[in-house]
Parts: structure tokens; C-alpha cells; sequence
């Protein structure tokens, strides 16, 4: 066993997402791929593994851990402005090949990413929230690495933010499966899922199943969560016509108002191939999006590049009401209701009751923690 593998052992306790079965074997419930664990034995994730017929998951460390804009997450339509104490462990379900996060996502994975052991920090619950509560961070998010293989880690830190009013947001691919979002669902209001591609066959090629995030967005949606889907547009990969308008009819089926945010994808980890995505691709894309129905397209991470597609229009009216540049809030003009001002409808969203409040301008940049 590799040191970092001893390191992350040790930092470990019972979970709660798994089934005992025969033999000391168990069934993992925190992800889609329903891991059949036997003693002494890791799932797919690396991170949680059976010992002596208990399965052990991730505890009581941080692999990153930053103050971002909540617009970064990407989160358009929950608390423009504000900050977000950003959380992250080590693995992931899935094995993205362009994974812009890859050093802390594939830990007992790839051996060239085992300098993240220098990144683990011990941390308690407490000790996060009470930081998030001093920066003046009204959002706790977690990120970074997949959140749902470290669920239990997660709801022990919301469970003390949201008794201290803090919100909580996951920013996950989405392979989720009802016991894991279940047992979320009383501690978050933002889900934030990648909806990668429509097609299985390439989600098998990053680790993943389609249905899976597709039963994910509907099911997060149906429990009252407020749902935002982000697809990294790759050339040769995601960016046909057809596709890019089969997922904005996806979208639309659960709900027009879900936002949907396309990105534009650079060469990263193995995935050195394909060109950057266009800014004419990523326009095209919105655009798409918008043909399918959808009350709010976002093209991100070209700041300035990609027309009205960083700001918030009115469906209705066309009321610019929030504006954005990268993650800086320009504007905000959304009344103490979450309406229109001009013509009164209502936009989904989670919003404040005191918009003069909102932070505009400032530098968007994440800002990092000292203790």
C-alpha cells in the first residue's frame, strides 16, 4: 500500500451510505456505480473501502480549501455576490481524461497524482464553519474532487453551517443515485451537476452512465432542490449540433427555468488534442440552448467574449436584471422579492431580501484561507 493510500486510510470513519451483506461484503450507496465492496477491498472512487465489513469513507480533512466568488461554482441564479468557503477531499468516481482538477480527483488512481498528499489538511467541522463565518462567506460549498464519495464528510460540516444560516451547495457530476440525494436534501439548496454529453457511450469512456446524471437532474429537481447544469463543450467530443440540442431538450423537460451553462473546454491532464472550444462554438451553443426552450443560457469563462450569455435577462421582457462580468456581479436589479422590476415576473432562483446589499464590482478572484 502506497503512503498516501496509509495517509488516507487513517483518515477514515464508518460511513452511513452502504448496505451490510454477506460474507462482510457491503453495497455503496454514495454514487451511481453501487460499489459491491468485499473485506479489505476499495470501490471504484479508491476512498471508500470495507474493513472487516464496515465500509470506511473519508474524514476529517480538507484537500483544498478557498474563498470563491459563488458565481465560479458556477452558481448563476443563488445569491449573486456572495462568497462561497469552498471545500474539497481527494477521489473521484469518474476518470475524465481533460480533468482540470485531476491531481486531487484521481488520488489512488494515477501515480502521478500523488503529490496531493501535500495538499491534505486536518480540519475539523467546527473549525470550517467557523472560518466560513469570519470571512463573511454566506455559502459552503463542496467541490473540487466529486462530493458524493465523501457525503457523510460533507453533511457533518452543512448540518453546523446551515443551524449558523449558512447555505449549502454541491458542485458534482451528477452520478448520484436517491439514498445519496436523500440523505443531502435536508442540508442543501444548490445542486450543481455536469451533464458532460448525451450519449452513453462516451460517458462510459469517463467512468459514468448517462441515466444516471439524467435521473440525477430530475430527482434532485423533484426534491426541492435548485438545480444549475454545466456542459464543458469539447470539440469532436460534445459540440455537434444534434447533441448540444438534444441536451437543451433534456433540460427543458424537467424544467425551462433550470439554468444551463455552457463552458468552453482548453487542453488539460490527458486530453491535449482538441483545440480550445470557440468563441463562435460557445455562442452556437447558447444559442442551441435557447432554441430548446430554455429561459437561461450562460456562456462561461470567456469573459466579455460571448455577448448578453454572461447575464441575466428577463424571459419575459428582456430586462437586463443581473449582469456579470466573469465573476463579478456589474449590476443587479431584481427586486426584494426575486422579481422583475419592470414587469413583475417571478425568476427562479434563490435570492436576497435586500438587494441593495449586493456586492458589485471588487477583483471575482478566490481569495485562500489562513487560520
Amino acid at each position: 500500500m502506497s503512503n498516501l493510500a496509509q495517509s488516507l486510510d487513517q483518515l477514515t470513519v464508518e460511513g452511513e451510505l452502504y448496505e451490510p451483506i454477506s460474507d462482510n461484503a457491503v453495497s455503496c450507496t454514495a454514487c451511481g456505480h453501487r460499489c459491491l465492496i468485499r473485506e479489505g477491498r476499495r470501490g471504484i472512487c479508491q476512498v471508500r473501502f470495507n474493513r472487516n465489513g464496515k465500509l470506511q469513507v473519508p474524514w476529517g480533512y480538507v484537500g483544498a480549501l478557498q474563498i470563491d466568488p459563488i458565481e465560479k461554482k458556477p452558481f448563476f441564479h443563488v445569491l449573486p455576490g456572495e462568497d462561497a468557503l469552498t471545500f474539497g477531499m481527494l477521489g473521484c468516481d469518474f476518470h475524465c481524461s481533460y480533468c482540470q482538477n485531476w491531481i486531487s480527483s484521481q488520488t489512488l488512481r494515477d501515480p502521478d497524482s500523488a503529490v496531493s498528499v501535500n495538499h491534505i489538511q486536518r480540519v475539523s467541522p467546527e473549525q470550517i464553519v467557523s472560518y466560513a463565518l469570519r470571512s463573511g462567506a454566506r455559502v459552503v460549498a463542496s467541490s473540487y474532487n466529486e462530493p458524493l464519495i465523501t457525503s457523510e464528510w460533507a453533511v457533518s460540516i452543512f448540518s453546523l453551517a446551515q443551524q449558523e444560516g449558512l447555505k449549502c451547495v454541491y458542485v458534482s457530476n451528477g452520478n448520484a443515485t436517491p439514498e445519496v440525494l436523500r440523505y443531502l436534501q435536508p442540508y442543501l439548496v444548490g445542486y450543481k451537476i455536469d451533464l458532460k454529453t448525451m450519449q452513453d457511450r462516451h460517458y462510459r469512456k469517463l467512468g459514468g452512465v448517462l441515466n444516471n446524471v439524467l435521473d440525477t437532474i430530475h430527482l434532485a429537481k423533484e426534491l426541492g432542490l435548485f438545480v444549475e447544469v454545466v456542459t464543458l463543450i469539447v470539440p469532436g467530443f460534445n459540440d455537434s449540433t444534434e447533441e448540444l440540442l438534444d441536451t437543451g431538450h433534456f433540460i427543458a423537460s424537467v424544467s425551462r427555468d433550470i439554468p444551463w451553462h455552457v463552458t468552453a473546454f482548453h487542453p488539460d491532464y490527458k486530453m491535449t488534442e482538441p483545440p480550445p472550444t470557440s468563441i463562435t462554438t460557445l455562442i452556437r451553443a447558447a444559442e442551441i440552448g435557447q432554441e430548446a426552450g430554455l429561459n437561461y443560457v450562460y456562456a462561461g469563462n470567456i469573459p466579455g467574449r460571448t455577448k448578453e450569455y454572461e447575464h441575466t435577462l428577463c424571459p419575459n421582457c428582456g430586462t437586463h436584471l443581473i449582469e456579470r462580468h466573469s465573476y463579478v456581479i456589474q449590476s443587479y436589479n431584481l427586486t426584494e422579492k426575486g422579481t422583475c422590476p419592470k414587469c413583475g415576473i417571478e425568476i427562479p432562483g434563490i435570492w436576497t431580501d435586500k438587494p441593495e446589499n449586493v456586492r458589485t464590482g471588487g477583483s471575482g478572484m478566490p481569495r485562500s484561507v489562513t487560520w
